[in-house]
Parts: C-alpha cells; structure tokens; sequence
C-alpha cells in the first residue's frame, strides 16, 4: 500500500495538540482512544475559522443558516429530503438527547439502547431516572427480536445508533423497517443518532432513518465526527414530520444559542465545500482498517476483529487472549497505548476494546506492536 498524504502527520507533530486525545494520558502513551482524527483540517474549513478569528467574530451562535447547508447536503448524499426549516441547532448530540428525553419522558419510563454501545447512551438515561432497558446486539446486528420485546415492554423511546458504534455496523433497510413498523404499533419515538453516517465505507449504503419512517424519528448528527470538529461544539437535530416537529418545538429556546459560533460557521463550511477533503479521508480510513486486519492476523491472531462497515472505531474481541473483562487496562499498563475500554459500552462489553483507526500508518502499526508486547 502507497503513502498516503495524511501519513505524514509526525507523532511530534500530533503531540503538540492540547485536545482530550493528546493530553489526558502521559506523554508515552499512544491514544487510540477518544473519538478524535489525528488528520490536518479541511482546507475549507480552516479558512473559515480564520477568517472570524481575524475579523474578531467570536460571539455567540447564529444558528440559522446551518439547515441551508445541511439540506442539499444531506439530498445529495443520501437521497434524504429535508427542509432547512426542520434543521435545529444544538452544543452536541448527547445534550440534543438529554433535552429530547426531557420532553418525552418522565422519570421510570423505559428507553431502550442496543448494548455495547455509545457510553453516554446509558449514562444520560440513568441520570435522568428513566428506566434503562437492553436489546444486546448479536455478532454486530440489532436484535430485531429482543427490539420488538423491549418496545412491548413499554418503552417510549429507542435510543438507535447508527451507524452503531462501536461496532462500526451499517443497519439495513430492511432491519430499519421492522424498527419503524414496531415502533408504529407500540407508539415509540426512535431517536437515531447518525454522527458517523457520513463516513460509511463505499460498499454499505446508510439510510437515514426518516427515509424509511418520517413520522416515528428524530435524527441526531453532527460535522463534528466526520469533519474532526467535535471542540467546536455544534450538532443538529431534524425532525420532518408533524408529530416529530411538535416534541422538537418544546425543546429550551435557548438550546441553539448554546452551540459554538465557530461550530456552525465550520459546520456550514464542511457541509458546502468539505467533500474533496471527506473523500481523501474515506481512502486513509479505508486503507487503515484493512491495515489494522492484516497486522493482527500477522502479530495477534487470536485478537479477532471485524473491519468497521462506518466510521473510524473498530471493536476488539480479546476474549481469547487472558486479559480478563477489560483488556484495555492492561494494554494501557503494560503496553503503553490508550484504547477505550469495553466494558464502558455496556453489556457484552467485557473482554472487548475499542480502538480508533484515524491515524497515520506508523502510529497504527506502533499501536499493535505494542498490544503485541503485551502478550
């Protein structure tokens, strides 16, 4: 495999970086962790921020603008039909579900998640007080089934991850329409977020959930994952039905006003000019995690992984190693690299970890031999 240009990032280079990813271990840890790309910016979307930085144009958020960005954005790339006007602005996607849950449910209502998955999911549900209730995940699919007895069970909402993360599955449309059907006939509200949508690898297709069912579902998303723009603090939530529309409309006033200026400004930017830059970056994540399959059958066999359908994060079976349920504190102990623990994700957690593949070649190929080492 040839060079690729984002290869070239030096380790000392990415070292300087003062974000969560480079800064919360010591500096002999490699970060793998955290959901952050250790590529250079768009060009597009530099430029914009610069612009407002030299012009003093740090004040608060105007959201209105994104929606116009984002709709022919979202048309093109995935045939979804969305109005500007249903575009609503928000700090970020986990705060975008706090404030739905609020408005939707009341402490002991149940909302229903798809284990492992995202640790905020879970965090945000039990701190409201609402009921937590599991359909685990089954080698990396939604459990149709275990969906259809939680939404019986009396869930309000489905709180879906897609594509899901961390197992870097892409859901089908027809996995999508048995969820719209069962959350007709049970009256469910499926929140879906679809941060890493965007970054779908070219021979899956995502398909935004109002797609298949306007009326039950509310989407969640962000340039943030996809454009490494997560600092900067702006997510959309879009809502294009009647039903939908009206929980959206109880949502705080204030909310958009709560995201970052220079998010939506560097949003609007990736939206309307970051494509060449996505395109470069679909290659190196394509090329990586083929990389990272190749030197595990090479250097851990027994380390089973299947090569992410979306995003940068793969899931790591170490199940067969002997680390015990949480082998990324050991890989962080004695081999020096930061990779996200598994059972963080929730149930069928234990003895995974999940590990980030947005990097060079030389810090993903450093990353196993230190794994390697461990072993």
């Amino acid at each position: 495999m040839s060079e690729h240009p984002f290869d070239r990032v030096t380790e000392a280079e990415l070292r300087v970086r003062q974000s969560a990813k480079w800064k919360v271990y010591p500096d002999d840890v490699l970060p793998l962790w955290v959901a952050e790309m250790d590529y250079p910016l768009a060009d597009p979307i530099k430029r914009v921020l610069h612009a407002a930085i030299d012009a003093e144009d740090v004040g608060y958020a105007d959201p209105r603008g994104l929606g116009e960005s984002f709709a022919p954005w979202a048309k093109a790339r995935w045939g979804w039909e969305v109005e500007p006007k249903d575009v609503k602005v928000a700090p970020d996607v986990v705060t975008a579900l706090t404030e739905l849950l609020l408005v939707t449910t009341k402490p002991g209502d149940g909302v229903l998640i798809d284990p492992p998955v995202y640790m905020p999911f879970a965090a945000t549900i039990t701190r409201l007080e609402r009921t937590l209730v599991e359909a685990p995940i089954v080698n990396g699919r939604l459990d149709l089934e275990a969906i259809a007895r939680g939404y019986a069970s009396g869930a309000k909402v489905h709180v879906l991850c897609s594509p899901h993360n961390p197992a870097g599955t892409v859901h089908t449309r027809a996995e999508l329409a048995r969820i719209a059907e069962l959350a007709a006939a049970h009256e469910v509200l499926v929140i879906s977020d679809e941060i890493h949508a965007p970054m779908t690898h070219a021979e899956h297709a995502h398909i935004p959930f109002p797609v298949v069912d306007t009326s039950h579902a509310i989407v969640l998303t962000s340039a943030s994952k996809t454009f490494n723009l997560a600092g900067l603090k702006a997510s959309i939530i879009v809502a294009n039905h009647e039903r939908t529309r009206e929980i959206v409309a109880r949502l705080p006033p204030e909310l958009p006003y709560h995201a970052g200026h220079l998010g939506v400004l560097g949003a609007r930017a990736a939206f309307e000019h970051g494509d060449p830059w996505l395109a470069q970056t679909m290659s190196i994540l394509d090329r990586n995690r083929k990389l990272l399959g190749e030197l595990l059958a090479k250097h851990i066999p027994r380390m089973r992984y299947t090569p992410p359908e979306a995003g940068y994060l793969a899931w790591l079976d170490c199940r067969e190693l002997g680390l015990g349920p949480d082998p990324a504190k050991v890989f962080l102990e004695r081999g020096r690299v930061a990779l996200s623990p598994g059972p963080a994700f929730g149930t069928n957690g234990k003895g995974f970890a999940r590990i980030n593949l947005a990097t060079t070649r030389t810090v993903l190929e450093d990353a196993v031999q230190r794994m390697r080492s461990v072993l």
